[in-house]
Order: C-alpha cells, then structure tokens, then sequence
C-alpha cells in the first residue's frame, strides 16, 4: 500500500550559506533558485553589490545613531524624502521608521489611537481587519491578522480587532454571483459591520492590496472601489499594508497604484532594503500627522519609537534600494517579465487536481482541490501541497506550501531564462503530484 505523503518534523534544517543573483545555495553546495524571494523580499536578489557597499560605506562613517530627543542621522531624512516622493497614489505627510513590517502595522494602531485621543474621540479605536489577512506576528500585528494559527495557544487576537470577509472570489462566492456583486455584496457586509458595532466606535479598516501569506489573493473587480466608499461615509481610516506588495511586485511601484486605493496610512518594509538589512516604515498622511504635531506638541512628546527607528546603515542601504528601483525601471521590468510567469504558470490550470492558479505582477498562488471545487479538499493526510513542494525542492526550487496552496514570489529581477526553468520545475512536480494522487485515489476503490 502507499503511504501517504507527510514531510515531518525536520530533524535537519536546510542551511542556507550564500545567494547569488536568484539563487541559494545550501551548505552541501546545492543550488536552488529561490521563487518566495526569501521570505517574499530580496526584490533584488541575493549579491547586489551596491547594496552591500551603500551598506559598508555608511558602517564606516556612523555605524549607529537614534532618532530620539530631537537627534537623528542624515540617512533617515533622506530616505523619508524619498519615500514621501515616490509614493504618489496620494500625498502622504510623514515617514515613521521601524524594523519590520509588524513594527509598522503595531505602529500604525498607536498612531490612530492617539490621533483619536487627540481629537477628542477616545472611543473610535477598534480596527477592521479581513478574514486570512496577513500583518504580522507581533501580538498586535498577529491580532490585525485573519490566520487562525497566529491565534491558537497565544491567547490572540486581542479584543479591538474586528474581521470582515475574506476577498476570495474563487472560495466564497454565491452561484451566478458576478465579481462586480460579489464585491458589492461584501462591501455590504462592512457596512452592516460597522453600524452594527457603531461607527463613532470604528478607527481604521486595515488591507493588503494583494493578500499575500494567507494565499496570495487578488481583490475581485470594484472591491477596493466599494470599500472606501463605505469607509469614507463614517470617517474610518484605511491603512494599506504594502510589505509584500511595495516597490513593484505588482507592476506598479505600490498596490494602492494598481488598485486606485487612497490610505491615510501605509505600511512598509520587505523590498524597501531588499531583505538586507531589517528596516520598515508607515507613511502618514498630512491630516493624521497635522494633528499629532499639535497634539505632541501640547503635552511635550510623541512617545513611540524603537532603538533603532531609522538605523542609519538600514536607511543608506535603502537609499540605495529605492535608485536601483529607479535606474532599472522596476515597475517596467516587471511588467514585462510577468506575463512569460503568470502565463506559463496559468497553463496548469487545467491539471485534475488544481482547483485555482491566481495572482498578479511577481506573486501567484496554485491551490490543489479535489474536483477544482474550493468545497472539495482533498484529505489533509494526503500531504498534496506538500508533496509538491518537495518535489520542486528535490529538482531545486524554492517555493512556499501552505497545506494544499503553493505561494510563489520570486526575485524582481528574475529573468527569463529562470521563468522557463521555474515553470519547468513546477511542471514536473505537478506531473508527479498528479501520479500520486492517483495512486492514493486507486487505494480507495
């Protein structure tokens, strides 16, 4: 009889020793080319040389200072300026610097918390986050986050957080339900939430533009449209979470660019260093920080802030980051690229035992379903995502399994030779999933 497929607990980890370009390398020198980008970051793959020299020259000159106390560092400035620039999908007032994306999205709720306070309304403090939303570990971030894994056993989320319905067309909607419904259906639904918990009790709804560890999932047509309408209607703010979807993975510099999306707030960080060297960022607009100068300002301070809020190395290393985006057009790059990676990889969606292949730009999810039904699993101990995950990294290729949904976001700068083997390799693992399903099906007749 064949078993079925579990991968187990990893008594030997993976070590990974050096990267070049889109590559890995393990310490047995095997060769792998990485198609999560690390963990959905190093934008401009593993040995950028000017990155590690922007990096070098700055340890150098002032290897660390803070922005406490009215001190900063030359680097920080500069990069505020730059990130305030080329965030263009509306005017943003401030930059405020962290060290990863769940620092940004645990920041931004002190923020509109204290904004609130400030404007005399200190019961508008819950947030709106979505079902299988992605916005940190932290416990406020894993809080904001619709996963119920980042909840078990941590007591979370803590009780300010409210969810909404998850976006996913594919999974969710109704029969004969259009997108354009869909969406209106589920702007509906946040509407009713709201009046439902009082909107004078509602603070912020948060997004990504694109969902990204929760299954990589697109907005159906007019969602994000209807959405802020009904936010805008009780004064709600929304916070968009770029991390994963910032600084052209999408085709566009930031998903609020592909979508017409206007956030009071943004969080950043991911493909702002590459994945180099820790650093993370929220975009205020010039409403929220207009008041929170005023307010500071009356009883002597703003505070909130880490040690290393604006790391003069992580700054000059980003600096650095966002020219290269320039200087090799980014958003054109990948705008070209994507099509050979959306397509190539589209073309399995035909397989039996894939029930939806979606994304946009550098960022897909394949999902495997019995039946192409979202309704219709196939057995968890089956092991089928994992097993294909396994295969890929047999033949060497990195990509993320989820239990039965495979998450792929390679390098910005992958070319086209390592889409073709990219495909290659997904193609062979998908025949030898599908022999394998097979397999175990035949044992059930």
């Amino acid at each position: 009889m064949l078993a079925p497929f579990t991968p187990g607990k990893k008594t030997n980890p993976v070590i990974i020793d050096k990267s070049e370009g889109s590559y890995v390398y393990d310490i047995n020198g095997k060769k792998y080319l990485d198609a999560l980008a690390g963990l959905w970051c190093t934008s401009l793959g593993g040995s950028e040389s000017r990155l590690i020299e922007a990096a070098t020259a700055q340890l150098k000159k002032l290897p660390f200072y803070h922005s406490f106390f009215n001190r900063t560092a030359e680097p920080s400035l500069v990069l505020a300026k730059d990130l305030i620039e080329i965030f263009t999908a509306r005017k943003m007032g401030k930059a405020f610097f962290v060290n990863s994306g769940s620092e940004a999205n645990d920041s931004v709720v002190k923020i509109v918390w204290y904004y609130n306070n400030a404007l005399g309304r200190p019961n508008k403090k819950k947030f709106i986050a979505r079902e299988k939303s992605y916005h940190g570990t932290t416990m406020t971030a894993a809080s904001l986050s619709g996963l119920p894994t980042l909840h078990q056993q941590f007591d979370l989320p803590l009780p300010f957080v409210l969810y909404t319905d998850c976006p996913h067309y594919w999974r969710y909607h109704l029969p004969g339900e259009t997108e354009e419904e869909y969406s209106t259906r589920l702007a509906n639904n946040l509407e009713e939430l709201i009046l439902k918990e009082g909107p004078d009790t509602i603070a912020a709804f948060i997004a990504e533009p694109v969902i990204g560890a929760g299954g990589v999932i697109p907005p159906p047509s007019t969602y994000f449209e209807k959405i802020q309408a009904v936010l805008n209607k009780y004064d709600i703010l929304f916070v968009a979470d770029e991390v994963i979807c910032g600084f052209g993975r999408l085709g566009t510099m930031f998903g609020c660019d592909k979508y017409n999306i206007k956030p009071d707030l943004v969080s950043l960080a991911k493909a702002l260093s590459s994945g180099y060297l820790p650093i993370g960022a929220v975009l205020v607009s010039p409403e929220i920080t207009e008041v929170i100068d005023s307010q500071s300002n009356e009883i002597g301070s703003f505070s909130h802030g880490f040690t290393y809020s604006g790391h003069p190395v992580s700054c000059a290393l980003a600096i650095e980051t966002l020219k290269i985006y320039k200087e090799i057009n980014i958003v054109d790059k990948v705008s070209k690229i994507s099509p050979k990676f959306q397509d190539g990889l589209k073309a399995f969606s035909d397989s039996p035992i894939i029930g939806e292949i979606r994304g946009t730009g550098l960022i897909l999810g394949l999902e495997f379903a019995k039946n192409k039904s979202p309704n219709d699993p196939f057995p968890r101990e089956w092991g089928v995502g994992a097993y294909f995950a396994a295969h890929c990294d047999k033949n060497g290729l990195i990509v993320r399994s989820a239990g039965d949904l495979i998450m792929l976001c390679p390098p910005l700068i992958i070319s086209s030779e390592e889409v073709d083997e990219l495909i290659s390799i997904c193609g062979e693992a998908l025949k030898a999933t599908e022999e394998r399903v097979q397999e175990l099906k035949s044992q059930l007749n």
